[in-house]
Formats: structure tokens, C-alpha cells, sequence
């Protein structure tokens, strides 16, 4: 697609980017060309100035408007009708981007356990060739939250200014022991799985329901688990907050893979802003764009500190908060409190 008119309207649709160079990764290694999902959906103005780029968290995909309904979408907060939104699927992830069941042009077979290890930085540098395919010279809102918010952040350092307002949800600028742990014991329940090793699509398959089990503890709180899936009775077993989580697992593993968790969730791993820039203070300071910095006050996985970190090293962060018993995933869930929150921040910076 180019976006070289003046004006243009595009109506909701899903398209491929294929880049066809060699793309140097941060660990070293070369990934032989790749390809990102993408819609796009709105109008672009004359004056370019209205593109909206949403970045998914871990196991999301480009369909914005379906994973963040309340935000996106006509008559929502970001609409179509004066927004040019788009949403690629992230480079890993298994909705239409390379990842390791895709076919790895020099062997003609999928990659399986031989795709490399990704990096938040990586999947940026990813996202702006995109951006450069489309021809959007500059960015009016970046936002994402949790890995999308990691990936947002090492994006907003690599556009300067191009990019003018930067939210960041439910997020942080360098990965914490406290992540990188329940992220390992997630891979330690996939690769407990007696099929992960060989080289099928299904590989580890009830070891990523285990594994989304364990997650979905850290992105909700205990608050919402005793009002939601409390029992009743006076039950010895068959109880509901094991049947909810059985059913959370197989559910994300109907639809997803465990390589490509396994790929997603080492990226969470490696985020740190500041690696190889001076450190994560001095990389902050160096992110020209406002920066509204969300935090979810029961958040279990990324503290509120974090993202209250970020707003406080930036040269024009902004700090708000979500209060929720859904912890973490609360920036997916809280639509009233997100449109107040949006509201505020653009009236307050005159957009």
C-alpha cells in the first residue's frame, strides 16, 4: 500500500508487509527477510497528522478493534472516522507475522526451535520499517500496553520526533527479576510437555495451557479471583478457580502456539531501554515525544512504580492511574476510566 495521496480513506482490511533484505537482530544474529499482518482502518488527512498506532500486548493480533473494543472502533475514542488507525502483528507472534512455524527461506522447512531470540528493540526496528513501507513520515499517538507497551517505548526512542504523543500502559522500560521469573516458569511448564522437542505445530501444547495458567495469576488480582470464582459450597475439589484457569489455558492454546509464546515472552524478558544508551535513566531523557505513562494500582506483574518511573525520567511524562480489582489486565478491561484518562491528557496538551 502507498500512502502518498494527500487524502485518502480506507476502509478496515488486513494486508502483508514483506521485507525481503537480511535484518540484523540485536543478538547478532540475521533473520533472511520477514513478513507482518497489518490493518489498517480510517483516513488519512491532508496534512498526515492523525496516524494511531496500537501495539498488542503478548498474545494479541492487528485486529485492534476486537482486543480493545472499547477504544477503538466507530464512536469509540480512536475513531476510524478521524483517526488513521494501524496495528501490525508483532514479529514472533503467530497471526500472520514470521515466527517459527513459518518456512525459513534458506532451509525451505519451518524454523521450529531454530528461529532466533527476538528483542523488544528488534520488534520495533521491525514496526518502523513497516511505518517507512506505508509512507507515514510521522506518528501522532503510539500506544500499547504490556509487551506492546515495552515494544512502544524502544519505538519512541527510535522515532525522536517523529512520533508526538507516546502512552504507555501497564508497562515498564526495563524487564524486573519479578517478570523475567514468571516468564521462566511459563517456559519451564512448556518445556515440561512431553511433545516439546519435536517438530510439529502442536509441540508443547498442554504445556502452553499450563503455562497460560500460571499467567493469567499475574494479570489478574486476588481481589477480582475472590469475587469472581469464589465457591459457594464447602467443595473438597472441581473447584471453580481450577475450572477457570483449566479453561483460560486451553482456550489461548486453541489459538496459539507455544513456540511463538516461548519467542513473545523471551522478549519480554530482554526489554531494558537503556542497554548499550547509558542506562534506562539516561535513555528515558532522551525520548523527545509526551509521554502518558499508565499504571494499574493492583497490578501484580508490572507495578505501578514502573510506569510511574517512566513519566517521571521523560522530559514530559505524565503519570495516571487505573484503580481495579483486574490488576493487570485492567488496561484492557477499563474503558471508562482509559477514555477519562485520554481525554484529560490530549485536552491538557491541546490536541
Amino acid at each position: 500500500m502507498n500512502l502518498a495521496s494527500p487524502y485518502l480513506i480506507i476502509d478496515m482490511k488486513q494486508e502483508t508487509f514483506t521485507y525481503e533484505g537480511d535484518f540484523q537482530l540485536e543478538s547478532g544474529e540475521v533473520l533472511p527477510g520477514f513478513q507482518l499482518s497489518y490493518t489498517t482502518q480510517g483516513h488519512l488527512t491532508a496534512a498526515k497528522d492523525n496516524v494511531v498506532w496500537a501495539i498488542h500486548a503478548l498474545t494479541g493480533d492487528a485486529q485492534v478493534q476486537d482486543w480493545w473494543s472499547g477504544l477503538v472502533g466507530e464512536d469509540k475514542f480512536y475513531d476510524p472516522t478521524r483517526h488513521f488507525i494501524v496495528c501490525a502483528n508483532l514479529l514472533g507472534s503467530c497471526y500472520g507475522s514470521t515466527q517459527s512455524l513459518s518456512e525459513n527461506p534458506l532451509s525451505g522447512k519451518p524454523y521450529y526451535y531454530d528461529f532466533p531470540n527476538l528483542t523488544s528493540r528488534d520488534m520495533a526496528a521491525a514496526l518502523d520499517l513497516l511505518r517507512i513501507h506505508l509512507g507515514i513520515a510521522s506518528i501522532n499517538t503510539l500506544i500499547g500496553g504490556s509487551l506492546g507497551g515495552q515494544v512502544g517505548l524502544e519505538w519512541a526512542y527510535l522515532l525522536q520526533e517523529k512520533v508526538k504523543n507516546t502512552i504507555i500502559l501497564a508497562s515498564n522500560a526495563k524487564a524486573t527479576p519479578w517478570i523475567i521469573g514468571f516468564n521462566e516458569t511459563q517456559r519451564m511448564a512448556i518445556s515440561a510437555d512431553q511433545t516439546w522437542g519435536e517438530r510439529h505445530e502442536d509441540a508443547g501444547k498442554k504445556g502452553l495451557e499450563a503455562a497460560r495458567a500460571i499467567a493469567m495469576l499475574t494479570y489478574r488480582h486476588p481481589e477480582n479471583l475472590a469475587e469472581k470464582q469464589a465457591d459457594l459450597g464447602e467443595s473438597l475439589d472441581d473447584y471453580r478457580a481450577s475450572s477457570y484457569l483449566r479453561y483460560q489455558g486451553q482456550k489461548l492454546a486453541n489459538r496459539f502456539n507455544a513456540f511463538s509464546y516461548w519467542t513473545l515472552s523471551k522478549a519480554m524478558d530482554s526489554h531494558d531501554l537503556g542497554r548499550k544508551r547509558g542506562g534506562v535513566a539516561v535513555a528515558l531523557s532522551q525520548i523527545p515525544s509526551r509521554v502518558l505513562a499508565i499504571g494499574v494500582d493492583k497490578d501484580l506483574l508490572f507495578l505501578k512504580e514502573e510506569s510511574q518511573y517512566i513519566a517521571n525520567h521523560v522530559p514530559r511524562g505524565t503519570y495516571r492511574e487505573i484503580q481495579s480489582a483486574y490488576g493487570h489486565d485492567a488496561f484492557l478491561i477499563e474503558y471508562g476510566q482509559l477514555n477519562y484518562i485520554l481525554t484529560s491528557f490530549y485536552l491538557e496538551n491541546n490536541d
